[in-house]
């Protein structure tokens, strides 16, 4: 096959940089070779030219750094630093500076996936791409409203590198693609047979897993037909809580008392104080978590029966069973025309359990409280929760939740040329399955089982309301065990079946010579998508709420369902003019339509970057633009959902003199109402303006250093709207008082619905157009190669980011809150590090290499920031300040024992680093006395790894 080359001259920068990249197996690599015909050649292309490629453009072009910066981490970093996932490799990146949910973030709504976040921003606002591919997004949602990728399916064995391109990036990429983009490349071929084995354990206990991979190249024998077939299998235990010591109790090392759980208790609905009516005073509950539950007394509540062990019984890593296939191959049909194919699939069981707090039962749920005649004067609850000896069998093994993950992406495609341009056409499916497997307790069937053994028949309504029921318990069979039998006979599992998928055609047409300037020959490229994609999740029917009760058939538990689809279309071009020899302009504009609920949602995105090189080792480069994010299908079709509630009504006590703010003498201070919530299908595009500038220097070919700082300005992002901000903008909107509705004044008198006398009856809360953001950061990178001559060779790479500001206004009439700065006022976000940064030094000689690689957490707020703000002081002497850094180490050590046999062994966490000291600065009623969206208790990891080349 004919592939024509441009033959510009490498500059010192260029050359320095690839260098870097061919000598180093660890440092940050910049690019790897790729034949420029493959299927990668997207919007994300990596084109040789004269052995220098690029990315992020869709211009082939000589330089490897240009005015977007692209960090690129190879197949060989992921291998030396130790990392067993590509989340490993993102959420241990130095743009991960942002908690998220995932394992150890117990009940969470998709504590079986795992997901990163660049920079602090939602997971969502990132866009993952599969060889230049969108990715099927997760069809469960993130903190239960999101769209997300689930980032645990993507096959590390096989990748050749991952590409980061932090900064937003739709001008070429299109929605999503706020914080960045993230292309993970697969092995388009192998120079020989690979087969390889990996084996895993963590020294504390619990996780133990194992890989097999094998990846071939074949051809025909006129080589005109390649084709490369990968497998990876994997499987891993979980790891669970009462295998580490900081999650096995509930906290002995915190700044108040340490409380066990309350796994017998009687509450008084009212204060929360207990009632001890256990006639045998816990001595029939002793054998409850493996002999552990006892009778306790909490000081300021009273008496009940617990155990300091039950926070153990949950999963902090997901146990899981996968299997990846991959294949790409090739045919040259002609001289100027290759046919190409790629088939990706997945099958993934991954095993969790929440843990005690989420396996319970009590009258609450379903009664709200009852009267107990025995307990004059109030009303009470009783609670209750399920130990080991409970379930019986293997305990919480036996009751595991279950995501089952299908996914599969079909591509063809064909490249060549079209007279004096590039082409690249192709047509991709890609479609993912979810099957929830969950264990539940089946509300009528537990209800009953106590109603019979524990509250026995009602007696009427309590005195007080008229309205709650009236038991007398057997107090000494509610403090007692269930037998296994009773317990499976109201417990058991459901399923619910989601999924995605997304059908695409791409069509590209590129020239590296459109026309000739000063600097040299301008490129252009112009591409156009046509496509549609949908979203469909379907709980389990028990699942499902009634609209009048609020119940469902499951105890404790609803489900919301949610379906849609959406076309979209797209024309990108983008022009890059070599002005002079020393300045480079790119030019970039996109154009994206969707059509969603018979309503067109459109945005024009552009972007402008310039490259300037004064000196042959200097680059000072910048960019500014726009991006966006088009409503997800979920904030479009979210099923309605309802709940009750009260909030003050800000129009009925302004009527009467009562300003908001001064409204606690006002008679509808507090008042009831029914709300409905749901997805809303006026959504806008949340929308941003970005922009970075930063200078690359290296000074010798062996070193080389870059520094860029990024803007982010975010609007129109989407939240559920508050009942307090939908009553506070009908207040503004009826009387004409000064202030910032939270929506548009028709919306509002619209979703607040009052009876005939005025009074409020029913609020309708969807999802709206509602808060903003601002960010602003520096990011630096360091490569140097080191020749020791008869020692061999040294390579120290490094990066680092710097959050200079992020601030959140979450309502347009709420003040904004600078997320580092003021934890307490966002307490209910996830943590942020205003700084990180990751190293490694790497040592080859003859058959042996060995790397040393160091990440660092910068110092984040601790609890009691969160809780109460800077500078509170508890009584223990503990303050609201912030932890110390957190640094962890992971070291490798490679040696080709043969021509085909190459040996490894890698020790992750080496000094089994712990957030320990973070418990003191926790409460002693937490099971969890760490921060659990940022830091993991896993410690230190051991595995060994045998490779076999063959078919040379």
């Amino acid at each position: 096959m004919t592939i024509r080359h441009t033959r510009p001259r490498p500059s010192r920068l260029s050359s320095a940089l690839m260098t870097a990249v061919m000598l180093s197996s660890t440092g940050a690599g910049f690019a790897q070779d790729v034949d420029g015909q493959d299927a990668s050649d997207t919007p994300t292309t990596a084109r040789t030219l004269d052995k220098v490629t690029v990315t992020g453009s869709l211009i082939p072009q000589s330089q490897i750094e240009t005015a977007t910066p692209v960090t690129v981490i190879s197949a060989e970093d992921i291998q030396m630093r130790g990392f067993q996932s590509v989340s490993d490799v993102l959420q241990q990146s130095s743009f991960a500076t942002g908690g998220i949910q995932g394992g150890q973030t117990s009940a969470s709504f998709t504590q079986g996936a795992e997901a990163a976040s660049m920079f602090g921003l939602d997971p969502g606002y990132t866009k993952y791409l599969i060889n230049g591919r969108p990715m099927a997004n997760y069809p469960a949602l993130y903190n239960g409203s999101d769209v997300f990728n689930n980032i645990s399916g993507i096959p590390v064995a096989l990748i050749d590198r991952i590409e980061v391109l932090p900064g937003g990036q739709s001008s070429l990429y299109g929605s999503d693609a706020i914080a960045g983009v993230v292309n993970v490349i697969l092995k388009k071929t192998v120079e020989e047979g690979e087969f390889s084995v990996r084996g895993g354990f963590f020294s504390e206990g619990g996780g133990d897993s194992v890989r097999f991979t094998f990846a071939d190249s074949f051809s025909s024998a006129d080589g005109r037909f390649n084709t490369l077939l990968g497998v990876q299998l994997d499987t891993r235990d979980p790891v669970w809580g009462y295998q580490r010591d900081l999650s096995s109790t509930y906290n002995f090392d915190g700044y108040t008392a340490a409380a066990p759980s309350r796994d017998f208790v009687v509450l008084d609905a009212f204060d929360g104080t207990y009632y001890f009516t256990d006639p045998n005073n816990c001595e029939n509950t002793t054998g409850n978590f493996s002999g552990s539950t006892q009778q306790f007394t909490r000081p300021n509540f009273g008496t009940y029966c617990g155990s300091f062990q039950s926070p153990g019984y949950r999963t902090l890593r997901n146990g899981k069973d996968a299997g990846q296939i991959y294949s790409y191959s090739t045919f040259d049909l002609s001289d100027t025309t290759q046919l190409y194919a790629e088939v990706m699939g997945l099958y993934e069981e991954v095993e969790y359990a929440t843990g005690s707090n989420y396996t319970w039962w009590g009258t609450g749920v379903t009664f709200g409280a009852f009267y107990d005649p025995n307990i004059p004067d109030t009303l009470v609850n009783l609670q209750r929760s399920f130990a080991p000896e409970d379930i019986g069998g293997e305990g919480y093994r036996d009751i595991t939740n279950t995501d089952t993950n299908k996914a599969l992406t079909v591509t063809f495609g064909a490249n060549g040329m079209l007279g004096e341009w590039d082409y690249n056409a192709y047509v991709s499916r890609a479609e993912y399955r979810l099957t929830e497997t969950n264990w539940v307790r089946f509300r009528d069937p537990i209800d009953n089982y106590f109603l019979e053994n524990v509250l026995g028949p009602q007696q009427g309504v309590d005195p007080f309301f008229g309205v709650y029921p009236v038991f007398t318990p057997d107090y000494a069979a509610f403090y007692s065990p269930i037998d296994p039998e009773d317990f499976r006979s109201f417990t058991g599992f459901v399923d619910s079946e989601s999924r995605t998928w997304d059908n695409l055609a791409h069509f590209q047409l590129t020239s590296t010579s459109l026309f000739s300037l000063p600097g040299g020959d301008a490129g252009f490229a112009v591409a156009a998508e046509v496509g549609n994609e949908g979203w469909d999740y379907s709980p389990d029917a028990r699942m499902i709420e009634d609209p009048d009760t609020l119940l469902s058939e499951i105890w404790g538990q609803t489900s919301v369902s949610g379906a849609g689809r959406r076309s979209r279309y797209s024309l990108t071009s983008e022009l890059r003019m070599p002005l002079f020899e020393p300045l480079t302009v790119t030019a970039s504009a996109r154009y994206d339509a969707f059509e969603i609920a018979d309503e067109t949602v459109d945005k024009p995105t552009w972007s402008l970057g310039v490259e300037y090189r004064p000196l042959e080792s200097l680059l000072l480069r910048g960019k500014i633009g726009t991006a966006f994010r088009a409503p997800s299908l979920a904030d479009t079709f979210q099923g309605l959902s309802g709940y009750y509630s009260s909030v003050t009504d800000y129009y009925r006590c302004g009527e009467a003199g009562f300003e908001p703010g001064n409204t606690d003498d006002c008679t509808w201070d507090s008042e009831q109402f029914f709300g409905q919530s749901s997805g809303n299908r006026e959504l806008e595009p949340i929308e941003a303006d970005v922009w970075n500038a930063g200078v690359v220097w290296s000074p010798t070919s062996s070193l080389s250093m870059a520094v860029d700082y990024y803007s982010w300005q975010i609007e129109n992002e989407v939240d559920s709207i508050s009942a307090d901000g939908l009553m506070r903008g009908e207040y503004y909107c009826r009387s004409a008082a000064d202030g910032t509705p939270i929506t548009a004044c028709e919306n509002i008198l619209e979703w607040v619905s009052r009876g005939p006398n005025g009074e409020l009856v029913s609020l309708y809360t969807p999802k709206v157009n509602i808060a903003k953001q601002s960010l602003e950061l520096v990011t630096a990178s360091l490569n140097y190669m080191l020749d020791i001559g008869n020692f061999g060779s040294l390579s120290f790479a490094g990066n680092y980011t710097n959050k200079i500001r992020h601030k959140l206004q979450a309502t347009p009439e709420t003040p904004g809150v600078d997320l580092l700065r003021d934890p307490y006022s966002m307490w209910i976000y996830d943590s942020y590090a205003k700084t990180r940064t990751d190293g490694s030094v790497a040592w080859a000689k003859g058959d042996w290499t060995t790397t040393l690689y160091a990440n660092r957490i910068g110092s984040t707020p601790n609890y009691l920031a969160y809780a109460q703000g800077y500078g509170y002081e508890h009584p223990s002497g503990q303050t609201g300040g912030k932890w110390a850094p957190y640094i962890t180490y992971n070291t490798s050590v490679n040696w080709r024992a043969t021509e085909d046999l190459t040996l490894s062994m890698m020790v992750n966490n080496v000094l089994n680093k712990m957030p320990d000291e973070q418990a003191e600065n926790h409460p002693g009623t937490t099971g969890t006395p760490w921060n659990n969206y940022y830091f993991d208790i896993l410690g230190r990891a051991v595995y060994l790894e045998a490779k076999y080349a063959f078919g040379q």
